[in-house]
């Protein structure tokens, strides 16, 4: 996790303490802890927690604790989530028309195969418990969600496929803010659908 977040944080993808990630466990999991850098994370401080959510080892958990486990209780075989505030897909969350269904068109195979769609939630205040039900609805059919006026939260078999999904997203986002004003070809659903025969998620 500690590579992870570095990583994260030496390419701008994550300012501040303003993020989260978090693993799955057999019987709990792990989740970087509140008011924590990614860019500093000591992994004696990663909050280690049991199946009901009680901590276990290591500093108080996320606030946003509850993103992750309404991801976890809707998507069984996903292990990992990453929570970003990054430039690109908070600027598209902002964006007053959009698809709620499916923000971002389908403007590259990589996208579809480790994004597939994206879900905006409406906006709630951080740590308002209302969102993780709102979160939960959504996820159960996609790999992860657009907070509006927030950030991403995205899930993976692990944890690498959790980040590698979110760097998808942020790239796509770029991609479409910068295209917004140029006609565009985007894959048919045709195209997409193929994506989705060659690479199941």
């Amino acid at each position: 996790m500690a590579l992870h977040g570095k990583s994260l944080y030496d390419r701008g993808l994550t300012p501040g303490s303003s993020r989260n990630i978090g693993v799955r466990l057999p019987d709990g999991m792990l989740i970087t802890p509140t008011n924590s850098c990614l860019g500093r994370l000591d992994p004696e401080s990663i909050s280690r927690l049991d199946s009901a959510g009680n901590l276990l080892s290591g500093k108080p958990p996320s606030k946003e604790l509850f993103l992750h486990r309404a991801c976890y209780d809707t998507r069984e075989r996903e292990t990992a989530v990453v929570h970003l505030h990054s430039t690109w897909p908070v600027a598209v969350s902002c964006l007053a028309e959009v698809d709620a269904e499916n923000v971002l068109p389908a403007s590259t195979a990589y996208y579809v195969m480790r994004v597939r769609r994206l879900p905006l939630i409406p906006y709630f205040a951080p740590g308002d418990r209302n969102l993780a039900a709102t979160v939960a609805s959504a996820s159960w059919a996609a790999k992860g969600v657009l907070l509006a006026n927030h950030g991403l939260v995205i899930g993976g078999a692990d944890l690498d496929k959790a980040v590698y999904a979110a760097e998808e997203l942020e790239e796509t986002a770029k991609l479409h803010m910068i295209l917004r004003s140029l006609p565009t070809k985007f894959l048919t659903p045709d195209q997409q659908a193929e994506l989705h025969r060659l690479f199941p998620s």
